[in-house]
């Protein structure tokens, strides 16, 4: 929003000097109820009427030449400022817009027609998989469809937000490298991770498919809250506002990227369905902060200690049912965290200390009170005392 000073109001100056010269205290042709009045006081008055009046006449004129003048001055602004505007206004594009040299334009259309792998789906649309001529193997995510009647100051404000995300560059993050606006909806290029989310890497340890150590886990858990404080941190603020294992995505070393960041933001005619890494401000009122994405930061921190899956009902034996994060909670005041530990990773004792002291942590940012959880900042310099990064 523009930063414009406050405009001296001097209309109502300008209206009362005019109402000063229309009014005439000075009568010239006054009736003489004094028959002893001289003779020589009734031909001064009368000799002094024409030089005032035109006096008068010459200031109502400077009076209103002013009042033109700063009429057309403001009209011909308000014109040059609706110009300005209107020739800056973001332009509807069409096709592809590109952010990375490995990408051609014409390739990334061809790529897009063809038959893609599903990788999977979300309230605001689904990933897919595939490959350009060159090689290059891609993630799209096409986000939901939205009404195209006239509603062009939205699709303005999605290139805006797009831009503005292209701009992100950080290890942690997964980095916009196209989007394409098509009839009635955008897509949106990313790199492939074949190793996949975070959550298909629980669901394997889950089925003891694979081991995975505490300090992968305590790794990737730096890694996803570095990503929220560089989002944190960014001029204006990003916040991911939909922060789980799906949205997390892991390369060939577990180095953890934050995938979809703001997409919320850009589909706000998309109806998200709840899920059990949501905030209670979130839940209650869709009130949304930087503190919202700590609290889901760390449902997934909770989730890399317990193994566990919270989106299901969770009952354990220490609580009569909930959340993860009411059971999680619930062991720590009781002095039984030992108990939520994933017992396939409970080894030597130094880590065991590393993971008792992460559930103290995770259990702060569970706070109901957005306020009693830390920052980002906070939780990185946390969580790398741990461990040595």
């Amino acid at each position: 929003m523009d930063n414009q000073k406050p405009t001296p109001n001097i209309f109502p100056l300008l209206l009362f000097l005019l109402t000063l010269l229309l009014h005439n205290p000075t009568s010239l042709s006054q009736e003489s109820n004094n028959s002893t009045s001289t003779t020589t006081n009734t031909t001064t008055k009368i000799s002094k009427s024409p030089s005032q009046n035109g006096l008068k006449r010459i200031i109502l004129s400077i009076a209103l030449g002013i009042l033109t003048g700063l009429i057309g001055s403001l009209l011909f602004a308000l014109l040059v400022r609706c110009f300005v505007r209107y020739i800056n206004r973001t332009p509807i594009l069409k096709g592809p817009v590109i952010f990375s040299p490995k990408i051609d334009p014409k390739t990334l259309q061809s790529a897009l027609q063809s038959q893609n792998q599903l990788l999977g789906s979300g309230p605001t649309g689904k990933y897919y998989k595939t490959a350009l001529d060159n090689g290059l193997i891609i993630a799209v995510k096409r986000l939901e469809p939205f009404s195209d009647n006239g509603e062009k100051s939205m699709k303005r404000r999605i290139q805006q937000e797009l831009e503005l995300l292209a701009t992100l560059r950080d290890r942690n993050l997964m980095s916009l490298r196209a989007y394409i606006r098509e009839h009635d909806r955008f897509s949106l290029v990313y790199d492939y991770m074949p190793s996949g989310s975070l959550e298909d890497t629980m669901n394997r340890v889950r089925e003891n498919q694979l081991l995975l150590s505490w300090e992968i886990r305590l790794r990737i858990a730096v890694g996803v809250i570095k990503g929220l404080q560089y989002l944190h941190s960014f001029v204006p603020q990003i916040l991911h506002c939909n922060l789980k294992p799906t949205n997390v995505v892991l390369d060939a070393q577990f180095e953890p990227r934050l995938a979809d960041c703001a997409l919320t933001k850009l589909t706000p005619h998309v109806n998200r369905a709840t899920t059990g890494y949501d905030a209670p401000e979130c839940v209650q009122n869709g009130r949304y902060t930087d503190k919202s994405d700590i609290f889901s930061f760390a449902m997934i921190l909770a989730v890399l200690l317990t193994g566990r899956d919270p989106t299901e009902p969770f009952f354990g034996e220490a609580s009569s049912g909930g959340s993860l994060g009411q059971w999680l909670r619930h062991l720590q005041q009781a002095g039984e965290a030992r108990e939520a530990l994933d017992k396939s990773i409970v080894g030597e004792e130094g880590e065991e200390d590393e993971m008792l002291m992460a559930v103290r942590i995770a259990v702060v940012c569970l706070s109901d009170a957005p306020a009693e959880r830390p920052s980002s900042d906070e939780l990185v310099h946390m969580l790398t005392q741990l461990h040595s990064f």
